[in-house]
């Protein structure tokens, strides 16, 4: 293994504060991890919502290297690893949450679990734009909801990065897609497939009535959360399925229990947090690169460039809403080396049991 005994990084000392970029010991694979040499770091409004502090589910211990999701290249096996090669091009949701360690760094030691190999047709980039967001995705069509040819499924807020995936896994899966969102997205959802619905300019009856005949939708997928899970209920047909990655709050469950429905939540975060299922997101994972490779999901990127060196940028460009697609954090060799690096002398902790699970969070 040629890996540098050290590595870059941008650590986030205090919630909420600027990244500082560290040089700081390169981690090592533990039994059951592949270390990853990071091209591209995707990232999620969740990301800012960890660097805040502000999500009760999503806690991270500072200092902290944060990112979620991950583009790169296998660079060492830990023991017991079968499953991959030194070289390996991978990407995954792999850190940033509960202690572990984050993909805004130029290594990472990952769970072999997590990883899928990376589509072949897509750039780091693209392909480190796709990990959390193509798992929640998946996790509410397919594992709750069961998606299948022929249904009618509506995706609540089809421009976000959730539901722009959405609309396209369902298509793939021959469903007939419908997607609610402003004027302003309507080019956007109806590039990925689905049949636009402005929410502003037609009530939940409206647009039940004019696509559905009034029977409403089969399977309808709120990735918006609030007042929108409450329109979903009133949205599904009877004996339909609403699923929802923004499920938190108090809702009326009438409208759904007249029609005999029934209800699930997504929670990605809960194989990092706990552990458990970590298997089943690369399985998810190298699903979604089948899709990838041929022609049914693409990403959509945000075209301004990042590096560590801006790191503080891009975070800024999603807080604001001037992003037009994902953002994305490049990494490694394209990345211009500090003119006077720095080794720091604290170690990063990553302490067990930190995290404080809520009820039903945000992904």
């Amino acid at each position: 293994m040629n890996a540098p005994a050290t590595m870059r990084a941008a650590v986030v000392e205090t919630h909420d504060a600027p990244f500082r970029i560290a040089t700081i010991s390169r981690p090592e694979p533990s039994p059951g991890q592949v270390l990853v040499r990071v091209a591209a770091s995707g990232v999620n409004p969740l990301d800012l919502k960890i660097h805040a502090g502000a999500a009760a589910h999503a806690r991270h211990p500072v200092p902290a290297i944060l990112g979620l999701d991950l583009a790169g290249t296998v660079e060492a096996l830990g023991p017991g690893v079968t499953g991959w090669r030194i070289g390996d091009e991978v990407y995954g949701m792999t850190g940033g949450v509960g202690g572990n360690q984050g993909s805004l760094a130029e290594y990472q030691a990952a769970d072999a679990d997590l990883l899928a190999p990376k589509p072949t047709n897509v750039s780091m980039r693209e392909a480190a734009s796709l990990p959390l967001v193509a798992i929640t995705a998946w996790e509410g069509l397919v594992d709750r909801a069961h998606v299948g040819p022929g249904q009618r499924v509506l995706v609540q807020g089809g421009a976000g990065g959730v539901g722009q995936v959405a609309i396209q896994i369902a298509r793939a899966l021959g469903a007939q897609v419908f997607a609610t969102g402003s004027a302003a997205s309507c080019a956007v959802i109806t590039q990925r497939g689905a049949t636009f619905i402005d929410y502003h300019a037609e009530t939940v009856t409206d647009y039940v009535e004019r696509h559905t005949a009034g029977s409403g939708f089969d399977l309808v997928y709120d990735t918006v959360g609030g007042a929108t899970l409450d329109a979903s209920f009133a949205a599904v047909r009877r004996f339909g399925h609403v699923v929802s990655a923004l499920g938190w709050g108090t809702h009326a469950l009438a409208p759904l229990s007249f029609r005999a429905g029934t209800y699930s939540g997504v929670f990605t975060l809960l194989p990092l947090l706990t552990g458990e299922g970590r298997a089943h997101h690369g399985e998810i994972l190298r699903a979604v690169t089948q899709l990838v490779e041929a022609g049914q999901l693409a990403p959509h990127l945000d075209r301004r460039s990042f590096g560590l060196d801006t790191v503080d940028q891009a975070y800024h460009a999603i807080k604001t809403g001037s992003a037009r697609g994902k953002i994305v954090i490049s990494l490694g060799s394209c990345q211009r080396a500090p003119k006077s690096p720095q080794l720091w002398a604290f170690k990063i902790p990553w302490p067990a049991g930190s995290v404080r699970i809520g009820d039903q969070p945000a992904v």
